[in-house]
Parts: C-alpha cells; sequence; structure tokens
C-alpha cells in the first residue's frame, strides 16, 4: 500500500517562495510517475507537475517558469519548489503516485492518471 504525506504549506505573501514535500512509502518515488495537483475552494482539481523515475517532468502552463519539481529516491521524498507565488496559486496542495512508472509528458497532467494520493497541505497566497 503506497502512503504518501505531504508536508510544507503554509501562508506566504505575494512574491514569496515555499517548498513542499511528499514523504512516500519506500520506493515509491523512484518507482513510479509523482505528481503534485492542487485544488482552490470552488474549483476542480489540477494539475501542478509531474516525473517519472528517469526524472523527465511536465508542467501545467500556469506554473512553467516559476515551481519545479524534483524528487530525492533515497529519501523517498518528492519536492515541489514555488517561487513568485501569487494570490491565484492559493489552493491545497496533493501529492500523488500513479500505478506505472511513466508520466504522460505530452499534455498537461491529470489526476485521472494517479491512483494513490496524500491528503494535501495548504499553501495560502497573500496579496
Amino acid at each position: 500500500q503506497v502512503q504518501l504525506v505531504e508536508s510544507g504549506g503554509g501562508s506566504v505573501q505575494s512574491g514569496g517562495s515555499l517548498t513542499l514535500s511528499c514523504k512516500a512509502s519506500a520506493y515509491t518515488v523512484s518507482r513510479y510517475c509523482m505528481g503534485w495537483f492542487r485544488q482552490a475552494p470552488g474549483k476542480e482539481r489540477e494539475g501542478v507537475a509531474v516525473i517519472d523515475r528517469l526524472s523527465r517532468k511536465n508542467y501545467a502552463d500556469s506554473v512553467k517558469g516559476r515551481f519545479t519539481i524534483s524528487q530525492h529516491n533515497a529519501k523517498d521524498t518528492l519536492y515541489l519548489q514555488m517561487n513568485s507565488l501569487a494570490p491565484g496559486d492559493t489552493a491545497m496542495y496533493y501529492c500523488a503516485a500513479a500505478d506505472g512508472s511513466w508520466c504522460i509528458l505530452s499534455r498537461e497532467p491529470r489526476d485521472a492518471d494517479f491512483r494513490y494520493w496524500g491528503q494535501g497541505t495548504q499553501v495560502t497566497v497573500s496579496s
């Protein structure tokens, strides 16, 4: 059973930075396609970024150039470095793991591609 636990959320002013972490069950990060998603109040959950076991990455257009997804296999941990945060980035952020090793890199991430989910960590950006 894959378990995912997010941390690192908080409140920050516009233009600030945060780094989210996702501690996963052993070998999950090195074995599966991993992703970050977010859901703002009243909106559908949207994909933010994905990374596969070869560290190939894909980002939503809304975060390209500002967010960076990375993984530390030995620590079984996934990260999301978020810079130049804006109020529109306010949301609950979720870590997710797919059933397979390879991410779909040709389109923006979709939650239907992922099977395992963490409980989320809140990010609030004030203007």
